[in-house]
Protein backbone atom coordinates (compact mmCIF):
# COMPACT_ATOMS: atom_id res chain seq x y z
CA UNK A 1 0.00 0.00 0.00
CA UNK A 2 1.50 2.95 -0.91
CA UNK A 3 1.60 6.12 1.44
CA UNK A 4 -0.76 8.32 0.20
CA UNK A 5 -3.27 5.00 0.41
CA UNK A 6 -2.29 4.35 3.51
CA UNK A 7 -2.67 7.83 4.83
CA UNK A 8 -6.45 8.27 3.33
CA UNK A 9 -7.04 5.06 4.36
CA UNK A 10 -9.85 5.52 7.34
CA UNK A 11 -7.26 4.83 10.34
CA UNK A 12 -4.54 6.90 7.97
CA UNK A 13 -7.10 9.86 8.17
CA UNK A 14 -7.71 9.66 11.89
CA UNK A 15 -4.01 9.82 12.03
CA UNK A 16 -4.01 12.83 9.52
CA UNK A 17 -6.82 14.61 11.99
CA UNK A 18 -5.40 13.65 14.92
CA UNK A 19 -2.04 15.94 13.75
CA UNK A 20 -3.72 18.53 12.34
CA UNK A 21 -5.53 18.98 16.02
CA UNK A 22 -2.01 18.75 17.44
CA UNK A 23 -0.08 20.68 15.37
CA UNK A 24 -2.45 23.34 15.57
CA UNK A 25 -2.70 23.42 19.09
CA UNK A 26 1.02 23.78 19.05
CA UNK A 27 0.60 26.90 17.01
CA UNK A 28 -2.10 28.47 18.95
CA UNK A 29 -0.24 28.03 21.95
CA UNK A 30 2.48 29.07 20.58
CA UNK A 31 1.01 32.68 18.83
CA UNK A 32 -0.69 32.95 22.31
CA UNK A 33 2.00 32.16 24.62
CA UNK A 34 5.08 34.55 22.80
CA UNK A 35 2.71 37.15 21.24
CA UNK A 36 4.92 39.84 21.79
CA UNK A 37 8.15 38.20 21.25
CA UNK A 38 6.54 36.49 18.12
CA UNK A 39 5.21 39.92 16.66
CA UNK A 40 8.88 41.42 16.69
CA UNK A 41 11.01 38.24 15.63
CA UNK A 42 8.24 37.77 12.64
CA UNK A 43 6.84 41.74 11.64
CA UNK A 44 3.01 40.50 12.34
CA UNK A 45 0.80 42.65 14.70
CA UNK A 46 0.09 40.97 18.05
CA UNK A 47 -3.71 41.42 17.45
CA UNK A 48 -2.90 39.45 14.43
CA UNK A 49 -1.07 36.90 16.19
CA UNK A 50 -3.60 36.56 18.97
CA UNK A 51 -6.96 36.49 17.07
CA UNK A 52 -5.06 33.86 15.14
CA UNK A 53 -4.03 32.02 17.96
CA UNK A 54 -8.07 31.86 19.56
CA UNK A 55 -9.10 31.27 16.17
CA UNK A 56 -7.07 28.23 15.25
CA UNK A 57 -8.71 26.08 18.21
CA UNK A 58 -11.84 25.96 16.96
CA UNK A 59 -10.25 24.07 14.12
CA UNK A 60 -7.90 22.16 16.62
CA UNK A 61 -11.51 21.07 18.06
CA UNK A 62 -13.05 19.75 15.13
CA UNK A 63 -9.63 18.16 14.00
CA UNK A 64 -9.65 16.65 17.71
CA UNK A 65 -13.35 15.10 17.34
CA UNK A 66 -13.30 14.10 13.78
CA UNK A 67 -9.97 12.22 14.54
CA UNK A 68 -11.89 9.96 17.57
CA UNK A 69 -14.86 9.35 14.99
CA UNK A 70 -14.65 5.59 13.83
CA UNK A 71 -16.18 7.32 10.37
CA UNK A 72 -15.84 10.98 10.50
CA UNK A 73 -19.12 12.73 8.70
CA UNK A 74 -18.20 13.79 5.46
CA UNK A 75 -19.92 17.53 6.16
CA UNK A 76 -17.82 17.95 8.75
CA UNK A 77 -14.71 16.75 6.84
CA UNK A 78 -15.91 19.16 4.09
CA UNK A 79 -15.68 22.37 6.31
CA UNK A 80 -12.64 21.38 8.05
CA UNK A 81 -10.47 20.98 4.61
CA UNK A 82 -12.34 24.46 3.93
CA UNK A 83 -11.50 26.11 6.92
CA UNK A 84 -7.73 24.53 6.26
CA UNK A 85 -8.09 26.06 2.87
CA UNK A 86 -8.97 29.61 4.03
CA UNK A 87 -6.30 29.23 6.37
CA UNK A 88 -3.67 28.77 3.53
CA UNK A 89 -4.90 31.64 1.39
CA UNK A 90 -4.77 34.08 4.59
CA UNK A 91 -1.33 32.75 5.24
CA UNK A 92 -0.16 33.57 1.54
CA UNK A 93 -2.38 36.80 1.57
CA UNK A 94 -0.60 38.12 4.41
CA UNK A 95 3.07 36.61 2.60
CA UNK A 96 2.06 38.93 -0.71
CA UNK A 97 1.35 42.13 0.77
CA UNK A 98 -1.26 41.63 3.13
CA UNK A 99 0.88 42.28 5.86
CA UNK A 100 3.42 45.58 5.74
CA UNK A 101 6.22 44.80 7.81
CA UNK A 102 6.93 41.04 7.56
CA UNK A 103 10.38 39.88 8.37
CA UNK A 104 11.93 37.09 6.52
CA UNK A 105 11.42 35.00 9.69
CA UNK A 106 7.31 35.73 9.27
CA UNK A 107 7.76 35.01 5.52
CA UNK A 108 8.80 31.92 6.18
CA UNK A 109 6.83 30.82 9.36
CA UNK A 110 3.69 32.10 7.01
CA UNK A 111 4.90 29.73 4.31
CA UNK A 112 5.60 26.80 6.06
CA UNK A 113 2.40 26.88 7.81
CA UNK A 114 0.81 27.18 4.16
CA UNK A 115 2.47 24.39 3.08
CA UNK A 116 1.66 21.79 6.19
CA UNK A 117 -2.10 23.16 6.57
CA UNK A 118 -1.82 22.55 2.71
CA UNK A 119 -0.64 18.91 2.93
CA UNK A 120 -3.51 18.37 5.49
CA UNK A 121 -6.15 19.47 3.62
CA UNK A 122 -5.13 17.82 0.70
CA UNK A 123 -5.00 14.38 2.76
CA UNK A 124 -7.98 15.16 4.51
CA UNK A 125 -10.02 15.98 0.67
CA UNK A 126 -8.12 12.85 -0.80
CA UNK A 127 -9.82 10.82 2.60
CA UNK A 128 -13.03 12.25 2.11
CA UNK A 129 -12.70 11.53 -1.74
CA UNK A 130 -12.04 7.84 -1.31
CA UNK A 131 -14.95 7.76 1.77
CA UNK A 132 -17.34 8.17 -0.54
CA UNK A 133 -15.64 6.21 -3.30
CA UNK A 134 -16.13 3.49 -0.76
CA UNK A 135 -19.52 4.79 0.22
CA UNK A 136 -20.65 4.33 -3.53
CA UNK A 137 -19.26 0.70 -3.71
Amino acid sequence: MSLIASLTSPAGLRRVLAFDALSGAATGALQLGLTGLLSQWLGISEALLQGAGIAIFAFVALAAWLALQATPPRGALAVLVIGNLAWVAGCLALVFGGAPGVTGLGVGYLLFQAVVVLVLAELQWMGLRRHRLVLAV
